[in-house]
């Protein structure tokens, strides 16, 4: 039954009710018609248009919670639109510049994690040579996954070290505490060693994402530190005496 044909409907039935109410006070087709009070009559069509048979194709009541969801959010964008300059199109101007700066914001910081309470080892349980973080690191590099080439190319260097005893074995070592370490012993690629400690940190702990040119930074400093020499404290003099 559409709208319309319920209206008819519900209005012949208080039109009926009304004739119903007439008659049962009396009267003929041969008498003046009787004039029914306002009230009875009010009441005789309540009752008619209470049957179900009016009701079979009312909204239900979640349609009907839905209807005036949708009415408030029409009112509450013609509102937000008549006081934006330009109207309609001003305010999808507005929505949109917002949502290019949200995207602009996820692509810079990444998704948002919660800092660790405390670094991770560098290193998992398995012992591994730095020949074979390299190899690791190169195979992520050439399928684009630039995040664990940068993790692996950073335990082939904390690994080189160990393995020429530049710096001593120590399992549960982090990224940073390894840095600091070999920064001592290699001041000359300090700055180097402490930015490649921060690449692998941001990409394990922070939720940023690395990219071509930070792994390519990193893997020079591999290559950079595979030719390095460690700086002598002292050094000894002809004479046998230290300077």
């Amino acid at each position: 039954m559409s709208m319309t044909g319920g209206v008819l409907t519900a209005a012949s039935a208080m039109s009926g009710a009304a004739r119903l109410a007439t008659f049962a006070l009396g009267g003929s087709g041969d008498e003046p018609p009787v004039t029914v009070p306002r009230d009875p009559a009010r009441e005789a069509a309540r009752r008619e248009l209470a049957k179900r048979m009016y009701h079979e194709n009312d909204p239900s009541l979640l349609q009907r919670a839905l209807n005036a969801f949708w009415e408030w959010l029409g009112r509450l964008l013609a509102k937000a639109a008549s006081a934006t300059p330009g109207g309609s199109l001003g305010l999808l101007v507005v929505v949109l510049c917002i949502i290019a700066v949200l995207a602009a914001l996820w692509w810079r910081l990444g998704t948002p994690r919660r800092s660790p309470v405390a670094a991770a080892p560098l290193f998992d349980e398995r012992p591994r040579t730095a020949a074979e973080h390299r190899a690791a690191a190169e195979t992520h590099a050439a399928q684009g996954h630039w995040n664990q080439a940068v993790q692996e190319r950073m335990r082939a260097i904390v690994r080189a070290l160990e393995e020429r005893a530049l710096l001593d074995v120590r399992p549960g070592r982090t990224a940073d505490e390894a840095a600091a370490e070999a920064g001592r012993t290699l001041p000359a690629h300090a700055d180097g060693l402490h930015a490649a400690a921060r690449h692998f940190d941001d990409v394990t702990y922070g939720g940023r994402t690395a990219d071509q040119q930070t792994y390519q930074r990193v893997a020079q400093l591999d290559s950079d530190l595979e030719r390095a020499r460690p700086a002598l404290v002292n050094s000894a003099a002809p004479d046998g005496k230290t300077g």
